[in-house]
């Protein structure tokens, strides 16, 4: 595989995906230059995101040898530092040329939300105090890769803030975020010893199963206010993963050893590109 695509993280691009599936339906109107912009901009950040984390985490030493994850290409030697600068600066890169398309005919307000989506996603593994090692990651991820680009996505299309959008917001930011837990509970002992206090390292290997437990509960009963804000049981149809979100959440509760818990991965972007699809089914239909 290209170093650069390996880089890239593709099993965790569904959380720049979904968002803008889910966001585009919710909002009831499709204008297609926008809704592949939107996505444009959503695995651009993501990607962005993941060669940040790839470069800041192997300048700050976290990545070792001990690891239990994916090889990181900066600290295996595979992409230079100056290089992965280059790779995180033409990710955002990317993504803005598509935001700036998209504040052109929604509205300039969008650069704003740009400029901080930009700011969030570099001081996530970057800068004097990364807020990733503080246990800040979760909230990040869920209000970014959630909320923020749920409603975007709905916004560009109608330009307009929906409440179907706002409500949508919140199962696809809660299973962007069961993706970071799975994947921060697979690096706890590396970190721990980087002295990387993610919130998994700082709540311990049992209260972190249990908050990936929790993401995905909530995840199933926030379709609940979602389907009395459409006035339809439609949205509904995303709980057919069910099953796939239970052997998921066994393997978390269950699996210690690095394959298992990559496997858990895995199943989790599996479960939030399905729930994804379904839910998106399910707006539009209603």
């Amino acid at each position: 595989m290209n170093v650069w695509v390996e880089a890239a993280r593709p099993r965790t691009l569904v959380a720049g995906v979904v968002p803008v599936l889910v966001g585009t339906a919710a909002s009831g109107r499709l204008v297609a230059p926008r809704f592949i912009a939107a996505l444009i901009v959503g695995v651009g950040v993501q990607v962005g995101v993941n060669y940040a984390n790839d470069l800041f985490d192997a300048t700050r030493g976290v990545d070792r040898d001990d690891r239990l994850g994916p090889r990181r290409a900066t600290a295996a030697g595979l992409i230079t530092p100056s290089r992965m600068r280059i790779g995180v600066a033409a990710a955002f890169g990317v993504a803005a040329v598509a935001g700036l398309y998209l504040a052109a005919v929604a509205g300039p307000g969008l650069i704003a939300v740009g400029a901080l989506c930009f700011l969030a996603a570099l001081g996530y593994s970057g800068g004097p105090r990364p807020y990733a090692s503080a246990g800040l990651g979760e909230i990040f991820v869920f209000v970014f890769f959630g909320l923020v680009a749920t409603i975007g996505s709905a916004y560009v299309q109608a330009q307009g803030v929906t409440a179907a959008a706002v409500v949508a917001g919140v199962p696809v930011g809660c299973l962007a975020t069961a993706i970071l837990v799975v994947n921060n509970l697979r690096d706890i002992e590396s970190d721990r010893r980087a002295g990387k206090l993610t919130l998994a390292v700082r709540l311990g290997r049992a209260r972190t199963r249990t908050l990936y437990g929790l993401l995905l509960l909530v995840a199933a009963t926030a379709l609940i206010p979602l389907m009395v804000v459409v006035g339809s049981p439609s949205p509904a149809l995303a709980l057919a993963v069910a099953p796939l979100g239970a052997r998921a959440a066994r393997s978390v509760a269950t699996r210690t050893d690095g394959p298992g818990l990559i496997d858990a991965l895995v199943a989790s972007a599996r479960l939030q590109l399905l729930f994804g699809l379904l839910l998106a089914l399910g707006l539009w239909i209603s």
